[in-house]
């Protein structure tokens, strides 16, 4: 049995642990809805550990979680070796909306959590100051958020919570809602203050859908899979630090992510491949001109029908996540496959590129009944029913069977969208109702 003192050296530079969470919400019928499953992970001393996935996979839920504001369904948190229950003192937040109070001022935005905890007015003004000449804004103290653009609105959020001095740094995509330019300052100046050991943080954990933001700034990458949100794969990345974005070996690891994380289902023990979507399947709202669109690009040069991701999603000007999302509509509907970070046009994406509008059309609608389970759904219950009519209500009821309404909905707009372009059915907006003739003639 190990001695106490090899316990405490062995936690000694462990400063955060996940614990086999789970989270659930409660859909509006009363059943559980599964958001994230098992999450297990350490946070030790002097690093940042980004947590890398697309939209929906439950990474700023593990956050809240993390953070306090949210119990989990079962696992628990522990912050130096105690239990989170609520939020922890040693633990402060970034925010990806800036959450300023507007009829204050940068310096009492950034006092107010030092007041809120007691702290005598002299010692947290000194403090409040130093932040703020730390983040970059001394000059706009007595400024008022209205007078800020979006960047110097966001160092108001870093100075206010870096001046509880925090030992945990959580950060849910805090630069996503800036302009490039923005963002890239505000990363980087961090990464600055962060390696000059000019901040009391000694650990951070980064929540990004960003690949490049995630190499660029953690020592480790944890790639989160949806439904429910669990752990795919983990990277470490060896990098040294400035890191040099156009070096070879960067690259190679961003392209070895973009890989993983556009890797399809795993093969059954049977060798074969499961189903890419069901009913429940979350769906990103997304023009069908758009999915058809892409095989147009796939099929020009330069790729001439084979696309490195990367190369792609800038001469698309797509971030990764719209890229992902995008290529992945593609593949569900057997227009694209992903193989090794690279997107290559099938046979039937080559006859999407080459067919005239009608023809392009119908071969939409005949993918679109093939590969979206919630498609193929509605227009059978439309053909099943005498009048060819059925209520959203439905469809929208059976979705939160396996989604959360917001989800539910986007998903089925999605689908109403890919529905009326390929013409499998109507949708009146006016009565919420789908039918197999236009609306005003459903009259």
């Amino acid at each position: 049995m190990p001695e106490p003192e090899e316990i405490e050296s062995a936690t000694a530079d462990i400063e955060l642990e996940i614990r086999h969470v789970r989270q659930t919400y409660v859909r509006p019928s009363g059943a559980q809805l599964l958001v994230l499953d098992d999450i297990n992970l350490t946070l030790h001393t002097g690093e940042i550990v980004a947590l890398l996935g697309r939209s929906g996979c439950g990474k700023s839920t593990l956050l809240r979680v993390v953070s306090g504001l949210a119990p989990p369904a079962a696992g628990e948190v522990r912050y130096r070796n105690r239990v989170v229950d609520g939020p922890a003192e040693g633990i402060a937040i970034v925010f990806q909306t800036f959450a300023l109070f507007p009829w204050l001022t940068v310096l009492q935005n950034v006092q107010a959590g030092l007041d809120a905890r007691g702290v005598p007015e002299k010692e947290a003004r000194a403090r409040a100051l130093d932040a703020i000449e730390l983040i970059g804004l001394d000059g706009f103290e007595n400024a008022y958020p209205r007078e800020l653009s979006g960047g110097m609105r966001q160092r108001v959020g870093f100075a206010r919570a870096l001046v509880v001095d925090p030992t945990v740094l959580l950060m849910d995509e805090p630069f996503s809602a800036l302009d490039v330019l923005t963002g890239e300052t505000l990363r980087s100046d961090f990464m600055d203050l962060w390696t000059a050991e000019r901040l009391s943080i000694k650990s951070v954990l980064l929540v990004t859908h960003n690949i490049e933001e995630a190499v660029f700034m953690a020592d480790r990458v944890l790639i989160l899979a949806p439904n429910p949100g669990r752990i795919a794969g983990e990277i470490d990345v060896a990098l040294p630090r400035p890191r040099q974005r156009l070096s070879s070996e960067f690259r190679d690891l961003v392209d070895d992510i973009y890989g993983r994380m556009t890797a399809g289902p795993a093969p059954t023990a049977d060798g074969k491949r499961p189903a890419l979507a069901s009913i429940g399947t979350n769906l990103p709202i997304m023009s069908a001109l758009r999915i058809v669109g892409l095989t147009d690009v796939l099929a020009s040069a330069p790729f001439c029908g084979k696309a490195d991701l990367q190369v792609l999603a800038a001469r698309l000007h797509l971030s990764a996540e719209d890229l992902f999302h995008l290529a992945e509509m593609n593949r569900m509907m057997g227009f694209a496959e992903l193989r090794d970070g690279d997107l290559h046009l099938t046979a039937a994406g080559r006859a999407i590129a080459q067919a005239d509008i009608p023809e392009r059309k119908r071969l939409f609608a005949e993918h679109l009944l093939r590969a979206i389970p919630l498609a193929a759904h509605i227009r059978r219950v439309l053909d099943e029913r005498p009048e060819h009519i059925a209520p959203r209500s439905r469809f929208i009821a059976e979705l939160e069977d396996h989604l959360s309404t917001e989800d539910a909905e986007r998903t089925l707009n999605a689908v109403i969208g890919w529905g009326r372009y390929a013409e499998c059915f109507a949708y009146d907006t006016l009565h919420l109702r789908f039918s197999l003739e236009d609306s005003a003639a459903a009259e």
